[in-house]
């Protein structure tokens, strides 16, 4: 959000998706030559990805002659939505609160009442006070007990697909370097890991309406009303003409886009100044990151000193 801050949430959302969510996070697996292997048991071998494998749908029941996708599923458990057996439409603003950090909608929740591992304590409201609330809470609960340390056998495994074991093991070695090398470690981790990797944000954006999208762009930001004009031309009169529309809004050009038609050219140009527009990045010597100053202030430590990042408008919405 620092070096861009315009981003329209689901280009962010696909972006982050790209970056860390499990089709790349296995990928990375992949590339660094772990193993993936069948959990035999007990026993944990070293430099091993050993996960409990879901069984695919296209696998026949054990003595029937249905395969597992034919038979009747069970109800997802709770997704984190209130009402979600209404059905309500997803929008943006929804997306972002109740869903995960990629925007997609989360499936098997436990319920709210669950305990992490038997007898485990529950946090409840308090009554009258809070030491009624306490004796309350203590009657109810009884001796809190402390989370096994034993493994878990084959049968209390759950079954995971491999790109979500493997996801699951980048985002555990990432914790474990933060825990026992510190932030320093892992921000180095993350850069060189993750990323350095290229990702072609233009490609990400889709524009329904590019042109009624930049008029209310340009009327937010009390620019002048855009205009089409013609830059130049070849082959009108031919079967594979182009056009080479431009976007003005007074002298200064918005966008510019090629067709086979005036009307192509012009939504194009469209969409590239939306896209110029939602990808501006400040200057690196005005981009300072939290986590750069966070703990240095009054220790002298600090390399850089804290600037005031910039917060657009938001998207535009039509």
């Amino acid at each position: 959000m620092c070096h861009y801050p315009r981003l329209p949430m689901p280009v962010l959302f696909a972006a982050q998706y790209a970056y860390v969510g499990n089709a790349t996070l296995g990928a990375m697996r992949a590339e660094w030559g772990v193993e993936v292997v069948a959990a035999p048991g007990m026993e944990v071998d070293p430099g091993l990805l050993q996960l409990k494998r879901t069984v695919p749908g296209n696998a026949m029941m054990d003595g029937e002659t249905r395969q597992l996708k034919e038979m009747p599923q069970a109800k997802r458990l709770g997704s984190g939505r209130r009402n979600e057996e209404h059905g309500y439409r997803r929008g943006m603003s929804s997306r972002i609160v109740f869903d995960d950090q990629f925007g997609d909608l989360q499936s098997g929740l436990p319920p709210a009442d669950a305990r992490p591992y038997p007898g485990a304590a529950i946090s409840s409201p308090a009554e009258d006070s809070v030491e009624a609330g306490s004796e309350q809470q203590q009657d109810a609960l009884g001796p809190v007990t402390t989370p096994p340390s034993q493994l878990q056998t084959p049968e209390e495994t759950h079954a995971i697909t491999v790109e979500a074991g493997s996801a699951s093991f980048i985002r555990a070695l990432t914790g474990a370097l933060y825990l026992h090398a510190g932030s320093a470690a892992s921000k180095s981790f993350h850069r060189d890991h993750v990323l350095s990797r290229q990702l072609p944000l233009h490609t990400l954006f889709h524009f329904t309406h590019p042109t009624r999208d930049l008029s209310r762009l340009c009327d937010r930001e009390g620019f002048e009303p855009p205009v089409a004009r013609l830059i130049s031309e070849t082959g009108r009169l031919s079967r594979t003409p182009v056009f080479v529309v431009g976007v003005y809004s007074g002298d200064d050009k918005l966008g510019e886009g090629a067709g086979s038609s005036l009307n192509e050219g012009r939504v194009r140009a469209a969409a590239a100044a939306l896209r110029s527009w939602y990808l501006y990045s400040p200057p690196d010597t005005d981009v300072v990151l939290p986590s750069e100053v966070e703990g240095a202030a009054g220790t002298g430590r600090a390399k850089k000193q804290w600037k005031p990042q910039m917060v657009d408008y938001g998207e535009i919405v039509t």
